[in-house]
C-alpha cells in the first residue's frame, strides 16, 4: 500500500528519546548494527542526533556464523559504513552453532544470548552506558504474539520497553530502542529517502524460525479478521504496560509484606499470602523465581499454577518442583522457594546416641547437656525454654538415648492426663515439619518416650510436688557464648 505522506522520522525518533529518557548528555552508546534496514536507519538517525544529544556512538557487528559468505559481507559492509562515517566500530564473529549445541538450545535463543553477551562485553570494553538496537513496532507484535502463545502474564503482554534493564543476568547496563514505535514499512521508506542501501538476510523468509512463521503466516491470516491488527495489539501493549507498572508496585508493598530473603531461599508468610489477591500472588511468584534464577527468560503459566494450588490446597509437606532445579515446599505457617527443601535451626538426629548423664554429649554443630539438681523444681515450673527440659531423675533414671523416632512409637504428652498418643499424630498435631519428622530429637529411656526435643515432655518423667533430684537436659548450639565444643 502506498504511504499517503511523507513521515518525519528524525522527529519521531527525537520525542521517544526524550518521553522514555533515553540516553543522557555524556553517555557514550554502543549501536548493535547487523546491516538490515532497521539497525541502518537506528545508527544514521542517532549519527544525525548525536551533538544535538551529545553522545557518542560505538558501532558493533556481531558474525554469528550461520550464513556463509553473505555474513562475511554483512559484517564487511558494517564495518567500512561505520569507517565512512567516521564512527568507531567493533567486529567480531562468534560460533552460535557450536553454542547452541553445548548448551541444548534453539538457534534463534542461542543466537540472541550471544549477541547480548558481545554487546555488554564491547559496552564494558568502550565505558558506554547503554546499547541501542533496532526493534522497530511491528518487531513489538510480534513479540507480544510469541508470548501470548507461550502463556505469558503482564511482564509479556507488554512486550519490549523502551528503556529496559540488561536482558543478561549480572551486568550494569541499559538496553535501548528508539525505534520501537516506528513501524517497519516507515523505517525501510526512511532507508530509501536518504539513499541507504541495507543489507538483506535470507534466514528473515526462513518459516522454520518461530519469529518468522509468526511474521510471514500467522500475522498476515490475522489481518484478514482485522486489518489494524498490529495497532489494536500495540495499543493493547501499552494498556498493559501501564498496569503492570501499577501491579509491580502494589507487588513491592506485598514483597516487602510478605517475603523474607534467606542466603538462597524465600521465606513467605502464609497467613500475609492468603489475604493477596490472585494477581499479586502469582507477580510473587514470578518475581521470587526470577530472583533466584535470574537467567530464567520464561517461567510458564503451568509452574505458576501448580505452586499457587499447592500453597491454597495440599497439606503442610508438600513440595513442589518449580524450573531450573528450585523446590516450593509449604510448612504449616510458611512456604519456601529455594534450592532445597529447608532445614530449620535445630539439632536433628541421624543415629542413636548414648547420652552422658551428667555430662556433655556431643551433636553435629550442637551438645546435649545433663545436670542433678537437688533444688530444681521452682526453675523446671518457670522454664520456657523449648531446648530445655527438666524431669524426675528417679523416674527417667540415668539411662538415656538420644534417637531419631521409629514405626509403632507412642508417649504420653504433658497435659493429656496420661492418655497415650501415637507419635506421628503427635507430630502431626504439633506442625512439625514432614521432612524432619524422622530426625527430631528423642530423649528416651528404656520403659518410654522421656522428651520430645524442643515439643512436649512425657506426663511420665514430669517434674513433681514429690520429685527429689532433677535432671535438667538442654541443648546448646556449638559456637554460641564463646563454646566452641
Amino acid at each position: 500500500m502506498a504511504r499517503e505522506k511523507k513521515i518525519d522520522l528524525l522527529s519521531q525518533v527525537r520525542e521517544t528519546i526524550a518521553k522514555y529518557e533515553i540516553f543522557n548528555p555524556g553517555d557514550k552508546v554502543v549501536v548493535g548494527v547487523s546491516g538490515g534496514p532497521d539497525s541502518l536507519c537506528l545508527l544514521h538517525l542517532l549519527n544525525r542526533l548525536q551533538e544535538e544529544l551529545v553522545i557518542a556512538l560505538h558501532v558493533a557487528h556481531l558474525h554469528h556464523a550461520l550464513r556463509g559468505e553473505e555474513a562475511d559481507e554483512d559484517a564487511g559492509f558494517v564495518e567500512n559504513l561505520a569507517t565512512s562515517w567516521g564512527l568507531p566500530c567493533t567486529v567480531e564473529k562468534r560460533d552460535v552453532p557450536g553454542y547452541a549445541v553445548r548448551e541444548k538450545l534453539a538457534i534463534e535463543e542461542a543466537a540472541r544470548q550471544v549477541r547480548y553477551t558481545f554487546l555488554a562485553e564491547v559496552a564494558k570494553r568502550v565505558g558506554a552506558s547503554s546499547v541501542a538496537v533496532g526493534h522497530n513496532a511491528d518487531d513489538q507484535v510480534e513479540t507480544i504474539i510469541m508470548h501470548w502463545l507461550r502463556g505469558a502474564g503482564t511482564a509479556g503482554l507488554r512486550g519490549m520497553c523502551p528503556v529496559q534493564r540488561w536482558p543478561l543476568p549480572g551486568i550494569d547496563l541499559r538496553l535501548v530502542r528508539p525505534l520501537l514505535e516506528i513501524p517497519r514499512e516507515e523505517i525501510e521508506a526512511y532507508c530509501q529517502e536518504q539513499g541507504l542501501k541495507p543489507r538483506f538476510d535470507r534466514s528473515n523468509l526462513d518459516t522454520t524460525y518461530y519469529r518468522n512463521r509468526i511474521r510471514h503466516e500467522l500475522l498476515p491470516l490475522l489481518e484478514e479478521y482485522n486489518p489494524n491488527i498490529r495497532e489494536v495489539i500495540q495499543r493493547a501493549a501499552l494498556i498493559i504496560a501501564d498496569d503492570h507498572d501499577y501491579l509491580a508496585r502494589e507487588g513491592q508493598k506485598a514483597w516487602e509484606k510478605v517475603i523474607k530473603e534467606t542466603e538462597g531461599a524465600l521465606v513467605f508468610d502464609l497467613k500475609a499470602w492468603e489475604e493477596l489477591l490472585p494477581s499479586l500472588q502469582r507477580q510473587l511468584l514470578r518475581r521470587a523465581i526470577h530472583k533466584l534464577r535470574s537467567d530464567l527468560r520464561n517461567i510458564d503459566w503451568v509452574h505458576i499454577e501448580e505452586a499457587r494450588r499447592a500453597i491454597g490446597e495440599k497439606p503442610a509437606g508438600t513440595e513442589v518442583t518449580l524450573p531450573r532445579g528450585l523446590c516450593l515446599f509449604r510448612s504449616y505457617d510458611i512456604f519456601v522457594i529455594g534450592d532445597m527443601i529447608p532445614i530449620p535451626e535445630m539439632p536433628l538426629i541421624e543415629e542413636e546416641i548414648k547420652i552422658a548423664v551428667p555430662g556433655r554429649t556431643p551433636l553435629p554443630n550442637w551438645h546435649l547437656i545433663t545436670e542433678v539438681l537437688e533444688q530444681g523444681k521452682e526453675e523446671a515450673l518457670n522454664n520456657q525454654d523449648p531446648w530445655q527440659g527438666y524431669f524426675d531423675l528417679d523416674r527417667v533414671g540415668q539411662d538415656l538415648i538420644l534417637r531419631g523416632r521409629k514405626p509403632g512409637d507412642r508417649f504420653q504428652p504433658l497435659g493429656m492426663r496420661g492418655r497415650s498418643k501415637p507419635l506421628r499424630e503427635f507430630m502431626i498435631d504439633a506442625k512439625i515439619p514432614h521432612h524432619i519428622r524422622d530426625k527430631v530429637p528423642l530423649v528416651v529411656s528404656p520403659q518410654n518416650i522421656v522428651w520430645v526435643a524442643g515439643y512436649r515432655i512425657d506426663e511420665r518423667a514430669r517434674v513433681t510436688e514429690r520429685t527429689e533430684r532433677v535432671l535438667k537436659i538442654w541443648f546448646q548450639k556449638r559456637g554460641r557464648d564463646g563454646e566452641n565444643g
